[in-house]
């Protein structure tokens, strides 16, 4: 049986996050002060007690879901002997992938992110946008209703979650009429995503530019276990390769479908999730019904994935 540990992407945050693992785990603790301490910034606290506004801030958020992910993985680990076949990540969740295939270090990966978050900030500062989930139709549905859209403002399906979910990032005008017109071919729903920017779209292309210049001061260590890209839906073991990848990935969608997919195709039946909420599991099941699928977001979720995966 073939196993795949995946990572969740922005929006899973909740005052709260990580706390039980902080309470028993010292040296992660002592990871996350160095980290407030270097970047000048209270991330510990606002976990534990927000507010909400600021951890929904995305150059805190990034870093407190990867935290969170990774404690969880961590925490398992040392109940758990199984190693994964395959490593995957949903936009941010990918660097969290990267830490536990070993290809970055926690206090590297914690550093990117939260450069990365503030990068794809100050990338669009001056432009209104929006993003949107689609719901109910197709992808090559929603992909053509982006390119009627837009010739009111550029706007792009940037997310393929599930075969039947897509989400849509652009400018204001273009992601509004691009959710008129998915409406109108059938959509069963439109929602409206709050967001600190068109993230994977070219409008914020020097983000992806100041992120490369950064990973640049990190090494990125060749791996066995396979990370599999978001851009590519493929395989990366390559450290040289997968910096690039993560650049090109801020301004790419996010192959979560296909990404699921491929690891089905290469013969894996059981996921695993490690971190806030299960956004994931439900997207792969509704990718592919007969997966197994299990999500650990608390201390105390370990121990049954543990007795049914060992």
């Amino acid at each position: 049986m073939k196993t795949a540990f995946v990572f969740p992407g922005q929006g899973a945050q909740y005052i709260g996050m990580a706390s039980d693992y902080l309470q028993k785990e010292e040296n992660l603790k002592a990871i996350l002060n160095d980290f407030d301490k270097a970047h000048n910034i209270n991330l510990a606290t606002v976990m534990a007690e927000g507010p909400e506004e600021i951890l929904k801030q995305t150059s805190y958020t990034q870093p407190a879901i990867l935290f969170h992910s990774v404690a969880a993985l961590n925490a398992f680990q040392t109940k758990s002997n199984l190693k994964p076949d395959f490593v995957a990540g949903h936009s941010l969740g990918e660097f969290s992938a990267l830490v536990a295939a070993g290809m970055i270090s926690l206090a590297d990966a914690l550093h990117l992110v939260h450069k990365r978050g503030a990068f794809m900030i100050k990338a669009n500062a001056d432009v209104p946008f929006g993003m949107s989930a689609i719901i109910g139709l197709e992808a090559d549905q929603v992909i053509q209703i982006c390119r009627q859209a837009s010739v009111v403002g550029l706007v792009e399906a940037v997310n393929f979650n599930t075969p039947m979910q897509t989400v849509i990032s652009g400018t204001e005008e273009g992601v509004l009429r691009a959710g008129e017109l998915a409406r109108m071919s059938g959509a069963k729903r439109v929602i409206p995503l709050v967001v600190g920017g068109p993230f994977h779209t070219p409008l914020i292309v020097k983000a992806s530019e100041w992120l490369m210049e950064e990973m640049q001061k990190v090494e990125f260590k060749d791996i066995e276990i396979p990370v599999i890209s978001n851009v590519t839906a493929a395989p990366v073991t390559s450290g040289k390769e997968e910096r690039e990848l993560l650049a090109k990935q801020i301004v790419s969608p996010v192959l979560w479908s296909q990404s699921v997919q491929f690891m089905i195709d290469q013969g894996v039946t059981r996921f695993i999730e490690f971190g806030p909420q299960k956004v994931l599991s439900g997207m792969i099941r509704n990718i592919n019904r007969d997966a197994e699928v299990f999500s650990i977001d608390k201390y105390e979720d370990i121990d049954a994935v543990v007795s049914v995966t060992n």
